[in-house]
């Protein structure tokens, strides 16, 4: 089974839904799928340095009360599934595709769950820059790549150009929000699903994959 998961590190239902989908696998130890991770670009508009996120939050909500009623849900939210989400913290709204590109350099060690976990923990949890390479570097050795590896990476545009290629791919698949999980490259669901509905979907290709006949060569 291949799932491929569409995400974005700047969207905290991803983190949520990144949680939920983890819990989902530990329910089917037995199921040992190809992940995954496809890089979606939420503000793809972004300068590369990010910008002010009192200013990205006014013209995105309008208005402080309308963003805060959609923070409260989600820190409840968060909690429950052991995410404190401090996003008071956050001083600036980044462009995304640094971190896609750290990402996708895990990937390189098998790592790339690793990767989101903490890139997710540094920017929802820890209020850190997540578009800026020095840290995203400090990130990449924390989870096991080598500095020298990790800063040849991220200081030049190593991938740059794969990210927003696989961000107009994903767009033309159809994939118009994140999280969205895509199995087998023909069923999907997006949102930040409960761990029992990644479940059901889960046994049901799997079901779907047993029942395929076996074609035979007749080398």
């Amino acid at each position: 089974m291949r799932i491929d998961i569409v995400f974005d590190s700047v969207c905290p239902w991803c983190y949520v839904g990144k949680r939920r989908f983890d819990r989902a696998l530990s329910l089917r130890p037995k199921l040992k799928p190809e992940i995954q991770y496809r890089s979606f670009l939420l503000n793809p508009d972004l300068p590369a340095g990010g910008v002010d996120r009192h200013e990205f939050l006014e013209r995105k909500f309008g208005s402080s009360q309308q963003y805060d009623r959609v923070v409260e849900g989600l820190i409840l939210t968060g909690k429950s599934e052991g995410i404190n989400f401090a996003l008071d913290k956050i001083n600036k709204t980044p462009n995304s595709a640094n971190s896609h590109r750290l990402v996708r350099l895990a990937e390189t060690i098998g790592a790339q769950g690793k990767a989101m976990d903490a890139v997710f923990a540094a920017y929802f949890e820890q209020g850190l820059d997540i578009g800026d390479p020095e840290i995203l570097i400090s990130l990449a050795e924390g989870i096991g790549i080598e500095r020298q590896i990790a800063m040849t990476h991220m200081l030049g545009e190593s991938d740059l150009t794969s990210v927003f290629n696989e961000n107009a791919r994903m767009h033309r698949l159809g994939v118009t929000g994140v999280p969205c999980y895509i199995f087998n490259g023909d069923k999907a669901i997006s949102g930040a699903q409960e761990p029992e509905v990644i479940v059901r979907m889960l046994d049901m290709v799997s079901t779907q994959e047993a029942e395929q006949p076996v074609i035979q060569s007749s080398g």
